[in-house]
């Protein structure tokens, strides 16, 4: 289980990108060799969480980045998304306004 502090520069809510630092936003370091992580591109769930693309509800977006290696689909790495520090922070700042991951899966059909 991570500790998790809500955004404590209070300068608005982060997206996955910038709370990871991994360089796969448009322009970011690691774009080039590992490609534009699809939750920056991911319009579908744009404004979610009130994130930037996908940045706020990456678990649902298939090849997003997780302990340094690329990952596949939803339904392979959901397990490890439940326990990742972004998604405890996200579930931590949004509270009962969080949007249940059924919800963000059907948003994408």
């Amino acid at each position: 289980m991570y500790y998790v502090e809500i955004n404590p520069a209070g300068d608005g809510k982060l997206n996955c990108w910038e709370f990871k630092k991994c360089g796969r936003e448009l322009g970011g370091k690691n774009a080039f060799a590992l490609g534009v992580c699809p939750a920056v591109t991911d319009v579908m769930l744009d404004g979610v969480h009130d994130g930037i693309s996908a940045g706020r509800a990456c678990w649902v977006i298939d090849g997003t980045m997780c302990d340094g290696k690329v990952n596949g689909a939803f339904a392979q790495k959901y397990r490890s998304c439940a326990q990742c520090n972004f998604y405890v922070y996200v579930k931590a700042e949004e509270g009962e306004d969080l949007i249940p991951t059924v919800t963000l899966l059907k948003m994408l059909d």
